[in-house]
């Protein structure tokens, strides 16, 4: 008698739509669509299409999943993506407005040939515009998820009749915060099948406290993209009375973006060039220990004048994963992540006393502080952990 076992099943094949994509490893560019697509490799067989940018491989294999990054102009000029995101890049250079036929039409037809010859079952399309038209036209079922800039920023009747369109043709809609919802509810979309359900963080792997840091009592810290809705200008201008109050408090700013070299002018301005120090991207490996060193994380999202603000801000999750005591502006979609507490932590950013006054209270309350910032550890862990978010996507 002789057993034999037979082939493995099929994974489903799934083919992901995105925009924002690490171009290698420990690029700091936003990571959380690579991270929700590797961890979905147990259920389907996973192949992400992208654009490309200068110095990417056009195609490789990332921790099992497939990559593919398509081009849509000559190498040097594929600028269209990184470095702040397209809404900002587009707002600081015109002459990129030309890219988008290209950057749309290419995209499309490397997706129409994908789901053709690898005969992909399902297609997420992770931003409502453009990947989530392009996926409503390719025939395959389809979940759309929306991150924040595509709802928010892009403006207008026919923009809007676009979203609707994508989410009516989608299978599943999802958003990352309740406040998304709502506003898709006032465009009118169907939103008898949208999900609020967020990226998640590496709260058990990565983004956890450790005791053996000692915290310091003076350093602020921001992470996150140099562009306006992340409210660092208004940072920058309570940091005088923050100073007059706090003489040796200092701020270290982890980012990059189009934003910089404003916020540089505001800073010689001030007279705060000794006070401010940019350390520019850093990978994400590198974060925890920012995190865990910081007196206090300051998130002072506030709406641009284009209408775009936060879709959830996982920065906060991350600092909240690390012990790390936390103000934030009031923005509707931190709501997901601080719960009942939101009144606790969050400010308006425009306000200059009231920044400054919680800042202060935080650097100078240090147990209650910490105390508050573990609180907030607990009531995070359930909704952001990526196993939990992942099986909930697959």
């Amino acid at each position: 008698m002789s057993c034999s076992i037979g082939p493995a099943p099929h994974k489903p094949r799934l083919l992901v739509l995105a925009s924002t994509y690490p171009r290698w490893r420990d690029d700091p560019e936003p990571g959380f669509v690579h991270e929700l697509a590797k961890r979905l490799i147990d259920d389907f067989d996973v192949s992400v299409l992208c654009p490309h940018a200068p110095g990417a491989a056009g195609n490789e294999i990332m921790d099992s999943v497939n990559v593919i990054r398509y081009r849509y102009a000559r190498e040097k000029f594929e600028t269209l993506v990184n470095d702040g995101g397209i809404v900002a890049n587009l707002k600081r250079a015109k002459w990129k407005l030309l890219l988008v036929p290209g950057f749309v039409l290419m995209q499309a037809w490397h997706a129409w040939r994908l789901v053709r010859a690898n005969k992909v079952d399902v297609v997420h399309a992770h931003w409502l515009l453009p990947q989530g038209l392009v996926a409503s036209l390719l025939g395959v079922p389809f979940v759309v998820t929306s991150h924040g800039a595509d709802l928010y920023a892009l403006k207008g009747r026919l923009l809007d009749a676009l979203k609707r369109f994508v989410v009516r043709k989608s299978a599943a809609a999802t958003v990352v915060s309740s406040a998304m919802r709502d506003k898709l509810e006032q465009i009118g979309a169907d939103i008898s099948k949208v999900s609020v359900l967020p990226m998640g963080v590496d709260l058990a792997g990565r983004f956890f406290p450790d005791a053996s840091v000692v915290r310091s009592r003076d350093e602020i810290l921001f992470v996150g993209r140099l562009v306006e809705k992340k409210g660092v200008e208004y940072l920058l201008r309570a940091l005088p009375e923050i100073l007059r109050q706090w003489p040796s408090a200092f701020l270290t700013v982890a980012g990059f973006g189009p934003d910089e070299p404003r916020l540089r002018a505001i800073i010689g301005g001030l007279g705060l060039s000794q006070k401010v120090r940019f350390l520019g991207a850093r990978p994400q490996a590198e974060l925890p220990a920012l995190y865990r060193r910081a007196a206090v994380f300051v998130a002072p999202f506030v709406r641009a004048a284009s209408g775009d603000e936060e879709g959830l801000g996982l920065v906060l999750v991350e600092a909240i994963g690390c012990g790390c005591p936390i103000v934030v502006g009031d923005v509707p979609a931190v709501t997901d992540v601080l719960g009942d507490a939101v009144a606790d932590f969050s400010v308006d950013p425009c306000n200059v006393q009231a920044l400054t006054k919680r800042v202060v209270d935080t650097l100078t309350n240090v147990e209650g502080a910490s105390i508050r910032a573990s609180s907030l550890l607990a009531a995070v862990v359930g909704k952001f952990e990526w196993t939990d978010v992942a099986a909930a996507y697959a």
